[in-house]
């Protein structure tokens, strides 16, 4: 008959036993002589995590192993109230996921850590936010680095040295120099494209209820409107139009 795993029937701790509360995430356990001796799997992982520092030796699962009754059979964890421990994902011999919950009744608990066993590595899961807090801290970190590294380069492209300003306005003006020639194969296509386009659209239509002004009055101008009217300003039919049918350029 094999030889049970130490502390099966219960015990004192053997190791110091944290404050219930304490952020333990950077903490991790692990057993190479137990996990030596006896298989990690989902009958014996419960009783490598309680030789760990985060297990609370006030919970439920205590008082069954106390009682030769298996620390996760939930037909006796359903009946009592208090903390606990439950198995939530199994995926032998690799990884082990144990929830700490408060239990209030059969059907209402209430989660209170999490803690995982990655190939007999004990960790705290950290909590939701501390996780975000951690990646908008690296991006934020990131960003300052791109931003720095380009404001670098661009000054780096902005200064000119004095003693070679002179070749560089002189590279800079046999840059600008024309090219008739190319001048005249990028006129060539540009003429063909045009040809090929099709015509173009005809010009928008007056807005409704807009009445042009014949040529002879727009001639005369004020000089043939009577004295006592105001005069009113010319009619744009493109602006009248409103914003949403502007001709863009």
């Amino acid at each position: 008959m094999a030889t049970p795993p130490p502390n099966m029937e219960g015990g004192p701790p053997p190791v110091v036993v944290q404050p219930p509360g304490t952020d333990m995430t950077g903490i991790c356990f692990k057993d190479q002589l137990w996990l030596s001796s006896y298989p990690l799997d989902r009958n014996l992982v419960f009783d490598y995590f309680a030789i760990s520092p985060f297990y609370d030796w006030t919970c439920n699962n205590e008082q069954l192993r106390q009682r030769a009754i298996h620390p996760l059979d939930t037909s006796h964890l359903s009946k009592m109230t208090g903390t606990e421990y439950m198995l939530t994902e199994v995926t032998e011999p690799h990884l082990f996921v144990i929830r700490k919950q408060k239990r209030d009744g059969p059907e209402k608990v209430t989660p209170m850590m999490t803690y995982y066993v990655l190939d007999g590595s004990i960790y705290q899961a950290p909590q939701l936010c501390n996780v975000f807090a951690a990646r908008v801290g690296r991006a934020l970190y990131h960003i300052n680095k791109a931003f720095t590294t380009a404001s670098s380069n661009l000054e780096k492209i902005g200064y000119v040295d004095p003693e070679n300003e002179t070749a560089a306005s002189e590279s800079r003006a046999s840059k600008e120099t024309i090219d008739f020639k190319e001048f005249n194969r990028v006129n060539q296509i540009l003429q063909s494209l045009s040809r090929k386009l099709p015509p173009a659209p005809p010009p928008p239509p007056f807005p409704e209820g807009y009445v042009p002004v014949p040529t002879g009055e727009a001639e005369n101008g004020p000089e043939t409107q009577p004295a006592g009217e105001a005069q009113q300003p010319p009619v744009d039919p493109i602006i009248d139009q409103g914003p949403a049918k502007r001709m863009k350029y």
